[in-house]
């Protein structure tokens, strides 16, 4: 792996800081140094909330991600923003549910996702985040052990129920 930097972007309410965890905490259970950065602020008031993760197989020595490797944009704000910050041959991974345009450039993969969509067809409407690190997940061939073990760690026990749905969520990104 070395090491991989994740830029999650979107409006405050998507479940932003929540995939960053997720992602930060499943790294965590399978032994990789790692970094989560959340944004707090009026960006929380329905503006451009971020997270950055790094994940690595070495010490982390900052927090900030400025050149992302994975940039998972959940509005046209956060894509209008970041996309050109991607690194060259890095990913992009977007809800073509709420962002109508093509991403510009032709050096990164792009992944589009109608995870909104997705969500309210299978009437989990807070969940087109978990839709989206599904997707994540399959296409990094990273589904395994630590998908459990983290969920159980960022769904609190008066979430429980929770628990089911998230991977459930997980899972219809990794089918699409």
């Amino acid at each position: 792996m070395a090491t991989k930097q994740y830029l999650f972007a979107g409006f405050g309410g998507q479940g932003i800081l929540f995939s960053g965890k997720f992602l930060a905490y499943k790294g965590l259970t399978e032994g990789k140094q790692v970094s989560w950065l959340p944004s707090y602020g009026p960006e929380m008031r329905g503006g451009t909330a971020s997270c950055s993760v790094i994940l690595s197989d070495s010490p982390v020595g900052s927090p900030i991600v400025s050149k992302p490797d994975v940039l998972v944009a959940m509005n046209l704000p956060s894509l209008d923003k970041y996309e050109d910050a991607v690194v060259s041959g890095g990913v992009i991974f977007l809800d073509s549910s709420l962002i109508e345009r093509k991403v510009k450039r032709t050096d990164v993969t792009v992944h589009y996702i109608p995870a909104t969509k997705l969500a309210s067809e299978n009437n989990m409407p807070t969940l087109a985040n978990m839709i989206i690190v599904g997707k994540i997940l399959k296409e990094f061939n990273e589904f395994g052990e630590g998908v459990n073990a983290a969920l159980s760690k960022v769904i609190s026990a008066k979430h429980a129920d929770m628990l089911d749905v998230n991977l459930k969520a997980l899972q219809i990104g990794a089918d699409n």
